[in-house]
């Protein structure tokens, strides 16, 4: 069948393609029908089937006499080590994990924290919450102790699985006294932590509280997998909201093994057996669905790498892994290949490998430029597909189906909607754009399988957030158009939450951060184009009037701050003192003005602004850090 028939059949019939699609997984009692449409518009999909996530991605491999083939790679320059897990191994391994957790109270609807760096051991605990249908709750490892202590709040998790450190390049990361500090911060307190140390850094363990990885499991009995609803949760996964306060997306079981399955296969053009890797971190969606789930629910092998695209130990690193390991498709972020691209522009290092088995290169995370998409395509000599996708979504929504029908590539676009996602453009109103035009990127409902039903405890702030503006649609909280053969382009974000490096932040969370400096009066949080990570945060800094500060300690205050509050992943160092804000009469900053001063592009002066001078001010502080005209 051709890309059109497969994706109008989509949408014709929902219930028929997608019931389809789910006899490619294990079920423990089939579901009656695809879509659950009696609460619309909230959506559920395979909702009275059982089903174990586990099983699928893990025993039904072994039971189908392929135990033998490998199921994880981990691939650590920073730890100068490699080796493999078979699916026997994996088994093993999980079960085990799963049997200790069973034997101190984990079990089916529990909430488990997982704060783990890139190591096999953090696809385990995914994978032995799965086993027992608990739900896990990954956050990213470079997370401050007052962001997971926000997110133990918020799902209240029986149990935390945590390892004693993280490894960058040059530098050990203590992830204990982060815990430690989260735990004294949270209000919720779990009944225990499950602590995996590494020799780079063993932890001090909490007498009463926290248990060894491998001490607690022995002696104790293997788990066997608990058959779950299919609209049963797999996981909370928070993403950053423009409040500051993160939102909790649920991945119902269901929905989500069937749509991963599947893109495997018909997006990915991957088969059993085959090597797949996605850069990424466990921390981010990316890792939930394509380290994780869809490659081991499909049989694939998948990589875990503890590296970065540059310096661990060079920009060839990644043209390693992929010679070392026969990787046959590679997705990862544009960040990571302007990374390489800086460090080695000629691709001189392309040359030292072999690079036979790579068959195409998919980005995500943010906009990827057409000179990074053509200098990947000249140095690797595959198809480059620029995919779009979020967080709320789990798998693409627009991309290139290569195992249907191979398209041609337009640099520029993420290419077309994927089955079951009925994507339009609309105006302010609700009304369909012409081809060509700017508007609002939303969804037609109901999303298909695999994408976010609801928000963890917040079904108000769901409604809200995604369904309200638009009646009838999901919000994307994008901009962009479809040109005439339908192929979407992303032009913008239509909200504040900005992405850095693929990661999205949200500038209301580090304004909230700033504006509890004793100096500084009033703030502002952009952001502005950055040539590596796509876009950096700048912070505008108005102080007291009277402050005996330096502008250059409070910023220098301001940065570590935010370092302290949100992370390194913020990477905030671009902060100015001003007088003042442009704002609208009505009070509200233009933010979207100062993007465009800093970024260099033209714009109209605002209708609404209350003093045109202080645009003026603003260009003059931004030519201080090198930004603007």
């Amino acid at each position: 069948m051709s890309y059109a028939e497969v994706y109008e059949r989509s949408i014709a019939d929902p219930d028929g393609f997608w019931m389809q699609a789910a006899e490619a997984i294990d079920w423990d009692r089939r579901p009656s029908k695809a879509l659950f449409d009696e609460h619309a518009p909230l959506y559920e999909w395979y909702a009275d089937g059982l089903v174990n996530g586990c099983w699928n991605a893990v025993d039904r491999h072994v039971q189908a006499g392929h135990g033998d083939r490998v199921a994880i790679i981990h691939d650590s320059p920073v730890t100068h080590t490699k080796h493999e897990i078979t699916y026997a191994e994996l088994q093993v391994r999980v079960a085990s994990l799963a049997g200790a957790l069973q034997a101190k109270g984990v079990t089916k609807g529990d909430r488990v924290i997982i704060y783990m760096p890139m190591v096999p051991e953090a696809l385990e605990a995914m994978l032995a919450c799965a086993r027992l249908g608990a739900i896990h709750s990954v956050v990213f490892g470079g997370f401050a102790a007052n962001e997971l202590a926000v997110r133990i709040d918020d799902c209240t998790p029986k149990c935390i699985i945590a390892a004693s450190c993280g490894i960058e390049p040059g530098r050990v990361v203590q992830y204990k006294p982060l815990l430690d500090g989260a735990l004294a911060l949270a209000e919720h307190q779990p009944e225990f932590c499950v602590i995996l140390q590494r020799e780079q850094q063993v932890a001090h363990l909490e007498e009463g509280r926290d248990v060894d990885w491998h001490a607690f499991q022995y002696g104790t009995r293997p788990a066997d997998c608990v058959p779950v609803e299919g609209n049963h949760p797999a996981y909370i996964l928070y993403t950053s909201g423009t409040t500051g306060q993160p939102k909790g997306v649920v991945r119902h079981t269901g929905g989500h093994l069937v749509a991963l399955n599947w893109s495997m296969r018909y997006l990915y053009d991957m088969n059993p057996g085959e090597v797949f890797w996605a850069a990424s971190d466990v921390g981010w969606v990316v890792g939930h669905s394509y380290i994780c789930y869809a490659p081991l629910v499909f049989g694939c092998t998948t990589i875990v790498f503890e590296g970065k695209p540059v310096g661990t130990p060079d920009a060839g690193t990644f043209w390693r892994v992929i010679q070392d390991h026969r990787v046959k498709c590679l997705f990862t972020a544009p960040t990571a290949f302007r990374a390489i691209k800086r460090d080695d522009p000629q691709g001189a290092l392309v040359e030292d490998y072999d690079l036979s088995s790579l068959q195409s290169l998919f980005l995500a995370g943010e906009r990827a430029d057409p000179d990074t998409i053509q200098w990947a395509m000249d140095k690797l000599g595959v198809p480059v597909i620029d995919h779009w996708w979020q967080t709320e979504t789990g798998w693409a929504i627009c991309g290139n189906p290569m195992g249907v029908e191979p398209l041609p590539v337009k640099i520029g676009s993420p290419c077309v909607p994927m089955p079951g996602y009925d994507v339009q453009i609309l105006d302010e109103a609700g009304h369909p754009m012409p081809d060509g035009e700017l508007g609002a990127i939303a969804i037609k409902l109901p999303l298909p399988p695999g994408t976010l039903p609801t928000l963890w405890q917040a079904e108000a702030r769901y409604r809200k957030a995604y369904l309200e503006h638009f009646p009838g649609y999901y919000e994307t909280g994008d901009a962009g158009y479809k040109d005439a053969d339908g192929y979407l382009y992303i032009m913008a974000r239509t909200d504040d939450v900005i992405n850095v490096a693929g990661h999205r932040l949200s500038t209301g969370a580090m304004e909230e951060v700033l504006a509890g400096h004793p100096e500084v009066a009033e703030c502002a949080v952009i952001g502005v184009t950055d040539a590596l990570k796509g876009q950096l945060p700048m912070g505008f800094l108005c102080l007291n009037k009277g402050s005996n500060h330096t502008a250059d300690q409070v910023v220098a205050d301001c940065v570590k701050l935010v370092r302290d509050k949100i992370g390194p992943v913020a990477a905030f160092k671009l902060a100015v003192v001003v007088d003042r804000l442009p704002k609208t009469r009505s009070g509200k900053i233009l933010r979207a003005t100062m993007v465009k001063i800093a970024d260099g592009a033209d714009f109209k002066m605002p209708a609404t602004i209350d003093d045109p001078a202080i645009l003026d001010e603003i260009a003059v502080a931004l030519r201080t850090l090198g930004y603007g005209k």
